[in-house]
C-alpha cells in the first residue's frame, strides 16, 4: 500500500517539507523511490514563471539529443538549473548521469499563438522527446509546462533527498504546491514513469491503491487522446480521466467522481439531475474504476482536490493552519509539519466527496 501526500502553502516552502511529511509514514512507502511535482515555483525559477520548465533525467548523449532537438524546433534556452549530486557510494539511489530542469521561451512563430495552441505544442514536444531517448534508452521526460517541476528517482527517499540536497532549505528550490510520493511502482517493474506522481497538461495526480479496470479503462483511454501513453502503472488511469473529464470536456470537477466511482442507477433515479448521471453512466462507463484507493490531485490553477472510492478503502486525511494545507494518508504526517494545528478540524473525506482546497485555502466539499 502507498503512502501519498501533499501540501498547499501561502508562502513558498522547500521539498523538506514533504519529505517530513511522508518520512512518518515510511512503513507505508517501502523506501523503493521518491517522486514530487511542484508548482507555482520561486527561487531559481522565479523569472521565468510562464515560460515553460522541461523536467528530465538522462545520459550525457541523452542531453545532447534534447539539446538538438529543441534547437532544431526553435526553442530558446532561457534558464537553466542542473543539480549537483553528493557522490556517496554508501547512498541508496540508481542515480542518472544528468538531471537537468531548463526554461524556454516559445519558438517564435507562436509569439500570437493562442494558449490552446501552446498547450498542444508543449504535450507534443514532451511526447516527441520521450519518444526520441526510449529508442536507446537514453533518459525520460517527466513534464514540460510553465512554473511545473519534476522529480522522480529510484531509492531511499532519504538517500535521494541527501543526494539532491533536498534537505538544505537555501532558497534554490521553492514552491507553493508539492505533490509527493515516496514509493516506486512495485506491482510492476521498477520504471521511473511508473512512479507517482503523474503529469499531463497542467494536471498532476498520485493514488494509493488498486485500479482492477485496469485494462477496461486503459483500452478505452487509448482512443481518447494522444497523450493518453505509458500505462506504466493502473493510476495512470487516474490522472487520464482527470484530465479527460476536466480539460478535455470542460466540465465541473464534482462530476469527476461521477464518473469514476458512478452511483447506482437506484439513486440515479431518485436525483434532479439524474438525466445527466445518467447520461455520464452510459457514455463513460469505461471509465468507471474498482478496487481501493484514494487519490490526490494538482490541477493547472494551482487548486488540490482529493477524493476515495466508492467504500472508503484507503485512508487520507486533511489538516490545516493559517498558512499551509496538507493532505496525507496517515495523520502522523500531518503532526510532523503541522503541530500546531486545531485536529479537530481535521477532514476525513468520505466515500461520496471531493474535497477541493483553493488558492485562499478554502476547503470546498463536494458531495456526491
Amino acid at each position: 500500500m502507498c503512502r501519498i501526500g501533499a501540501i498547499k502553502s501561502k508562502e513558498f516552502i522547500h521539498p523538506s517539507a514533504a519529505l517530513h511529511l511522508m518520512l512518518p509514514q515510511q512503513e507505508g512507502h517501502d523506501n523503493s523511490g521518491f517522486a514530487m511535482v511542484m508548482q507555482d515555483l520561486a527561487g531559481v525559477f522565479s523569472k521565468h514563471k510562464d515560460k515553460p520548465l522541461l523536467s528530465l533525467a538522462c545520459t550525457q548523449k541523452g542531453a545532447k539529443m534534447v539539446e538538438d532537438y529543441m534547437e532544431t524546433n526553435n526553442f530558446v534556452q532561457l534558464a537553466e538549473w542542473i543539480p549537483r549530486g553528493v557522490k556517496n557510494a554508501k547512498l541508496d539511489i540508481e542515480a542518472m548521469p544528468y538531471y537537468i530542469f531548463r526554461n524556454y521561451d516559445y519558438p517564435e512563430h507562436y509569439s500570437d499563438a493562442s494558449q490552446e495552441a501552446k498547450e498542444a505544442l508543449l504535450l507534443d514536444t514532451r511526447l516527441a522527446l520521450r519518444a526520441l531517448l526510449e529508442k536507446t534508452d537514453q533518459g525520460y521526460v517527466y513534464s514540460f509546462w510553465p512554473d511545473v517541476l519534476t522529480l522522480k528517482e529510484i531509492g531511499d527517499p532519504r538517500d535521494i533527498a541527501t543526494y539532491f540536497k533536498l534537505w538544505d532549505d537555501n532558497g534554490a528550490l521553492m514552491s507553493k504546491n508539492i505533490v509527493v510520493q515516496c514509493r516506486q511502482n512495485t506491482n510492476y517493474d521498477i520504471v521511473r514513469y511508473a512512479a507517482h506522481p503523474f503529469f499531463i497538461q497542467g494536471y498532476t495526480l498520485c493514488a494509493n491503491g488498486e485500479n482492477t479496470f485496469y485494462t477496461k479503462n486503459k483500452e478505452y483511454q487509448k482512443t481518447l487522446h494522444r497523450g493518453y501513453i505509458g500505462f506504466e502503472s493502473d493510476s495512470q488511469n487516474f490522472i487520464y480521466t482527470l484530465h479527460y473529464v476536466l480539460h478535455k470536456l470542460k466540465w465541473p470537477i464534482k462530476y469527476y467522481k461521477h464518473v469514476i466511482t458512478p452511483l447506482p442507477f437506484s439513486e440515479i433515479a431518485m436525483r434532479p439531475d439524474k438525466a445527466e448521471l445518467t447520461a455520464i453512466r452510459q457514455s463513460l462507463g469505461h471509465l468507471e474504476i474498482n478496487g481501493p484507493n484514494t487519490i490526490i490531485a494538482m490541477l493547472p490553477n494551482n487548486n488540490m482536490m482529493t477524493c476515495c472510492d466508492s467504500k472508503k478503502l484507503r485512508p487520507v486525511v486533511v489538516g490545516r493552519d493559517d498558512n499551509t494545507v496538507a493532505i496525507s494518508s496517515e495523520v502522523c504526517g500531518l503532526n510532523a509539519i503541522l503541530p500546531n494545528r486545531n485536529q479537530e478540524l481535521d477532514i476525513y473525506p468520505n466515500e461520496r466527496e471531493v474535497v477541493v482546497i483553493n488558492e485562499a485555502l478554502e476547503v470546498e466539499r463536494w458531495k456526491q
